[in-house]
């Protein structure tokens, strides 16, 4: 019998991965030149808000405006436009003293081209309830402060600027890499899952080996209540950390180290174990340890480290982040059991609703309109602090905001040579619960399959998963927006293990579980009371 986890500790264990869609960052180029023969240029990085102004996306298309410095101005009143005007100008304010935007209807009072806000922190897209300030129209966007003291002493005072956001083209590769990634771990967890299932079967016949395996093997088996239970845990949590953000930010990811540590080790030591040679060991309060495994923890550990160290190293600990999640992903399709289809249905159906709400329904109910879901993805935009739902302003030292939950298979775009690598790296992002979530039911078609000798349920639900990732990076492409991909997975993998067990004609048995999966989920009851039917069942495989 399989000792049975407690739901806080595989929650606290799950949580995090049934957070995050795919996203996008709105980068675009600030392009500034000053006097001289040739005359000196830089390209600067700035976020905008694309639905609130369009730039165009070549450097020959943009418009020239010369620069104003007024960040010593507020800018929070007609009377702080200097005597000369700002006329035709892109117009450079401080953060704070009063909300960007109504510096930003200040500045088209006075006739600007642009309001550039320049931050001491991390840069963000601009954001906010733009409700009030319909007729603003120019465009508004961020630099970083350090950004702009740099154009002062390299141009000089007299700065002309060409402002545009390269497009990308609509094919990324890292579309092709996240598709990898998402149908290998789920194919790979389902069998694996299968795998353990056919030890335990036939561990049944064998009364030793079944009690060693009980005392070996940790698993939660979801029942529908503890489905229900764990969706509103979800929903709490999600609530949470919107509003507590800057505090749970750390607690999720030294969560993620300690847990994500203790996947790469199951993952690697199911492999290391296949390796018969080097199997040195020694005897410590009479139990054999092997040296390689300690070993192997300490490499595990040492990742888990690394990775927490440089996490905001944007240009190589997205590799770490990803091994450490594939790892975490895995491990949990293999660990966490879904008894019978009926569970299989409530738990996506009801995180299906889960991720739409947090993902098209919030922005109605925020005060600023964005998502939760998003903001939560690459962390709350602004790197302010929320305060009665206003913007205040951010110091230049990290601090929580800037911190991301790392919850997310990351794949940078192919930036670095080109004109955007000034911007932080720009990425694609793929949450572990669109992997985790649809994986679960894979792996119970796996074990299904195992108990009735086949493969067809397997084979087909990971084949309607892929069509599934293929779905939702189509929309995302003609939408150029960010979408919930459960909101394709789920049909596709349910509804495709629906049509395959009922033209089988075994939708009754694929409901309610096999004999096997219901005795494991009762405890192996029937089992004790009945020990030659599971044997039975070896013997007709």
């Amino acid at each position: 019998m399989g000792r049975q986890t407690p739901l806080p500790r595989a929650a606290a264990a799950l949580l995090w991965g049934f957070l995050l869609p795919l996203t996008a960052a709105h980068e675009a180029i600030l392009h500034a030149s000053g006097n001289g023969t040739p005359s000196p240029s830089k390209d600067y990085c700035m976020l905008y808000n694309p639905h609130w102004t369009s730039l165009p996306s070549t450097l020959e298309n943009a418009t020239s405006t010369s620069l104003m410095n007024l960040t010593t101005t507020p800018l929070c009143n007609v009377s702080d436009i200097p005597p000369d005007g700002i006329k035709n100008k892109a117009v450079v304010v401080q953060w704070g003293t009063c909300h960007f935007l109504e510096k930003a209807k200040i500045a088209q009072t006075g006739g600007a081209e642009a309001l550039l806000v320049a931050n001491n922190s991390v840069l963000f897209p601009p954001s906010g309830n733009k409700s009030e300030f319909l007729d603003v129209k120019i465009l508004i966007a961020f630099i970083n402060h350090k950004d702009f003291k740099d154009m002062k002493q390299t141009l000089g005072d007299n700065i002309v600027v060409k402002m545009y956001s390269p497009s990308w083209p609509n094919f990324d590769y890292t579309m092709v890499v996240i598709f990898v990634i998402a149908v290998f771990t789920v194919a790979l967890g389902g069998y694996w899952s299968g795998l353990i299932e056919l030890e335990n079967m036939k561990a049944m016949t064998n009364t030793e080996d079944r009690e060693m395996r009980k005392k070996k093997e940790e698993y939660f088996t979801f029942s529908p209540l503890t489905v229900i239970i764990f969706v509103v845990i979800c929903c709490i949590m999600m609530v949470l950390l919107y509003f507590f953000y800057k505090w749970l930010v750390y607690v999720m990811i030294a969560i993620f180290c300690i847990a994500s540590a203790m996947s790469l080790y199951n993952c690697l030591a199911a492999l290391v174990r296949k390796i018969q040679c080097g199997q040195c060991t020694f005897t410590c309060h009479g139990k054999s340890i092997e040296v390689r495994l300690i070993f192997l923890s300490g490499l595990c550990i040492a990742v888990a480290v690394v990775w927490a160290v440089f996490r905001n190293e944007d240009r190589w600990a997205w590799i770490l982040q990803d091994i450490l999640g594939i790892a975490f992903c895995l491990n949990l399709i293999k660990t966490l059991k879904l008894p019978n289809f009926k569970s299989c249905v409530i738990l996506l159906g009801l995180l299906l609703l889960y991720d739409v709400f947090f993902v098209f329904i919030t922005p109605f109910i925020t005060k600023n309109g964005e998502s939760i879901m998003v903001e939560l993805a690459a962390g709350p935009f602004g790197n302010n602090e929320k305060n009665d739902g206003n913007l205040v302003e951010a110091t230049a030292q990290p601090s929580a905001p800037h911190e991301k939950l790392p919850v997310v298979i990351r794949v940078p775009k192919l930036a670095y040579f080109s004109v955007m690598s000034v911007c932080l790296m720009p990425v694609s992002i793929l949450g572990f619960g669109d992997i985790i979530v649809p994986g679960l039911l894979i792996a119970y078609c796996r074990r299904f399959d195992v108990e009735i000798g086949s493969s067809i349920y397997y084979v087909s639900s990971t084949i309607a998963y892929a069509i599934g990732m293929i779905l939702t990076f189509v929309v995302l492409v003609l939408m150029k927006k960010g979408q919930p991909a459960l909101l394709y997975l789920v049909p596709c993998t349910l509804i495709t293990a629906s049509l395959v067990a009922w033209r089988r004609k075994e939708m009754k048995k694929f409901w309610k579980g096999n004999s096997y999966q219901m005795m494991d989920h009762l405890d192996y009851a029937t089992n004790e009371e009945n020990p030659g039917t599971a044997g039975e069942q070896i013997v007709q495989q």
